[in-house]
């Protein structure tokens, strides 16, 4: 298996358009986060719209702060979206409708476009295993956030 790539899913009870509408706002990534790390946005559009959008986000990592610029890079309303920084890595949600009426979510941290010794040194600081904790905890976050969107706009 590639550990350049880590990924993991869940089904979530609200359609595709609830789901999107979560991750292509950049003001609700802090909600959604499982990593600990986002902490707030600090520049860019109230629902990211193309490829090309960029946002800026407040993170910390190992307990020190710093501010993050993104760019879009894969775009498909209700389906796909990616964005990446200077490194090389993506974070990627794919949604797929469900036959309920529901959503199956794939999110992705793709850094199979690192250099193999950029890569190493995101493996010495123990990557890509905090990713992967990172993002089973926001899938179960992204679910939460989701399925009380579509609770409140259904009543």
């Amino acid at each position: 298996m590639d550990d350049r790539l880590v990924s993991a899913g869940t089904t979530i009870d609200a359609p595709p358009e609830v789901v999107f509408a979560i991750v292509s706002d950049p003001r609700q990534h802090p909600r959604i986060d499982g990593s600990g790390s986002v902490r707030g946005v600090i520049t860019g559009p109230e629902r990211l719209s193309a490829k090309g959008d960029t946002f800026g986000v407040d993170m910390v990592l190992f307990g020190l702060p710093y501010k993050i610029r993104n760019k879009v890079v894969e775009y498909e309303p209700d389906r796909r979206i990616a964005w990446r920084h200077f490194g090389a890595h993506r974070w990627r949600y794919e949604l797929e409708p469900t036959d309920d009426g529901g959503t199956r979510v794939t999110e992705t941290w793709d850094a199979t476009r690192y250099h193999p010794l950029a890569f190493a040194a995101l493996k010495a600081l123990g990557f890509p295993e905090r990713n992967r904790a990172g993002i089973e905890g926001t899938l179960v976050r992204l679910r939460e956030a989701a399925e009380n969107d579509r609770r409140t706009a259904a009543s």
